[in-house]
Order: C-alpha cells, then structure tokens, then sequence
C-alpha cells in the first residue's frame, strides 16, 4: 500500500532532507537538483509538464491581460494592483519569485500580499478581494469559487511547469523503503504511469502532460 502526503514543494522537500518521505514528486526543478546534489536525493526523473496562468478580475482593472508574464506583473506593479502571494515557500511560491525577477520588479507594488496559505486559499483570497493571483492549472480547473476570476495571462512557454520525481537517498536515510519508492518511480515514469496521466481531466480538460522520452 502506498501512503502520501499533499504538501507544497519546499515542504516535500524538507521531508526528504528529514527522511520523513521515501519518495517526493514536486515541482521546483532548481530546488531538485540542488536536492540532488546535496545527496539527499539520489536521482531526479521527469514525469510530467503542467503550466501556470495568472488570474485576476475579469475586467482586468490593471490592464495585465496578455501571453507575457513579465510584461503583466510589471503592469500590475505599476498600478499597485492588489496581488496575492501563496508566500509559503511551495514551487508555485517559487516560480512566482522568478517571474517577477524576470520582470525586473525587486518590488512588487503596495498591492503585494503574501498569505502563507495553499493554492486554493490563496485563490479564495484573490476571490474575496479581486486581486491577480498566480496558480497552477490544475487547482484553477478544480476552483469553485470564481467570483469575477479569470484567466489573464496564459501560454507564455515561461509558464511551463515541469514535475520531477526523486527517490530519498537510503544511504543517508536507512529507514527508507528504496525498492518499493523505486517501483512507484519506474510506475508513474513507465508506460502505464504515463498513460495514466495523459488520461486524466478535469471538466474535459488535461492538466497535465506525459513528459518522458522514450
């Protein structure tokens, strides 16, 4: 039997550095390699590719609308639109950090307001307040509580978001399960794993996308 935890990224993370996990799928590619290369991991395999789009009031009061990520984030910015963060260090709260360097916004407005909360949280709040937001796909296609939301920003090839699996390294943890955390690894990065993922939707729409080569 397999038993999981839905954490974000920089949590997953700090459980496999504790030996608290025998495997993490998560999506930070920098912070897994760094994982790796602090032996902490042995290996980082990709599994998938989802992508991030910005949400903000339909009416889109700070005029961000379009495919460039950087170029909205510096409009809301300019205007102080109210912006939510997740703030807590997840791989969206990651990628998000990196979006507005590449903005070239070291501030991101007197709107800014990190919440240290999840995604669908952080979505409530941009819900309650009309603020623009950035989520991952999958959690927008699941989130009920739209309000005025939509989608602002999308298909910018910036928005990919790549998942990686990594094994726990056992010589640094010995209590990790290594051959049952390999199996689940060879599963969801093997045919039926893949197959698996390339059927899921939501409402019609997949949010995710096989991303191994063959």
């Amino acid at each position: 039997m397999v038993a999981g935890a839905a954490l974000g990224t920089g949590q997953a993370l700090d459980m496999a550095r504790r030996g608290d996990a025998d495997v993490v799928l998560v999506h930070d590619k920098e912070a897994e390699e760094r994982l790796v290369a602090e032996g902490w991991g042995v290996q980082r395999h990709e599994v998938m590719v989802s992508d991030f789009v910005l949400v903000g009031p339909r009416a889109d009061p700070a005029g961000a609308k379009g495919h460039d990520i950087a170029a909205a984030l510096r409009q809301i910015a300019r205007v102080n639109a109210p912006f939510v963060s997740r703030g807590d260090k997840s791989g969206t709260h990651a990628a998000e950090l990196r979006y507005w360097a590449l903005a070239g916004q070291p501030n991101a407005g007197h709107g800014y307001r990190p919440c240290g909360c999840g995604m669908g949280p952080a979505l409530n709040m941009a819900a309650g307040i009309g603020a623009y937001v950035l989520t991952d796909r999958g959690t927008w296609l699941r989130f009920q509580n739209r309000a005025y939301l939509a989608i602002v920003v999308e298909g910018d090839a910036r928005l990919l978001n790549p998942y990686g699996v990594i094994l726990v390294n056992p010589a640094r943890h010995l209590h990790v399960k290594a051959a049952e955390g390999q199996a689940f690894i060879d599963w969801i990065t093997g045919p039926a794993g893949q197959s698996a993922i390339a059927s899921f939707t939501v409402d019609g729409v997949r949010p995710f996308h096989p991303n191994v080569s063959r």
